[in-house]
Parts: structure tokens; C-alpha cells; sequence
């Protein structure tokens, strides 16, 4: 069997502010939309 390509030895990013950006701003969407539905459970509210 062939060798991939990447090398082995490679080295990996460290991840920065914008990775830790991200995963605040993926927090925060899902939260929003727990909250939204739990609002909106309140008024009786029904999918579909």
C-alpha cells in the first residue's frame, strides 16, 4: 500500500482567538435557541 501524502512529522496549528471565538459564538446560538423554545413553549407553542 502507497504512503498519503501528508507527512508525519508535520506540524499542527495551535489553535487561536478565532478558534476560541468560534466556539463562544456556537455557545451562544444554541443557547439562544434552548432559550427561544422554552419562550416560546410558554405561549403554547407546536411544530408544524
Amino acid at each position: 500500500m502507497s504512503r498519503r501524502n501528508s507527512d508525519s512529522n508535520a506540524v499542527k496549528a495551535t489553535p487561536d482567538v478565532f478558534v476560541g471565538l468560534l466556539f463562544v459564538s456556537v455557545a451562544s446560538l444554541i443557547t439562544g435557541i434552548i432559550l427561544l423554545v422554552l419562550e416560546l413553549n410558554r405561549y403554547n407553542w407546536q411544530l408544524g
